[in-house]
């Protein structure tokens, strides 16, 4: 059988049950967290400002904007929307 391929130069072999993607493939990273590199990229999208991440509410928030944009699954969801109100 030939070996598939993923179309990036990767090729699997299925002949073999133990060959599976899982083998090479980076360790998961939980599902809750965001990649600190992410996080150094991301702005607010209505301020342009930088965010704070608050790990236990899971969401970024912009102090400027007074607005907490929810982490649903590890992805942070930007739109000003689904963001939550900071105004007290």
């Amino acid at each position: 059988m030939a070996p598939a391929s993923s179309g990036y130069g990767a090729t699997q072999s299925f002949d073999n049950p133990e060959d599976t993607m899982a083998d090479s493939a980076v360790p998961p990273v939980e599902a809750t967290r965001v990649d600190p590199r992410l996080l150094e990229l991301l702005v607010c999208p209505l301020t342009k400002e930088s965010l704070e991440y608050d790990a236990a509410r899971e969401e970024l928030i912009s102090r400027s904007a007074k607005l907490a944009y929810p982490i649903r699954d590890g992805i942070p969801i930007m739109l000003p929307e689904e963001a939550r109100s900071l105004a007290d």
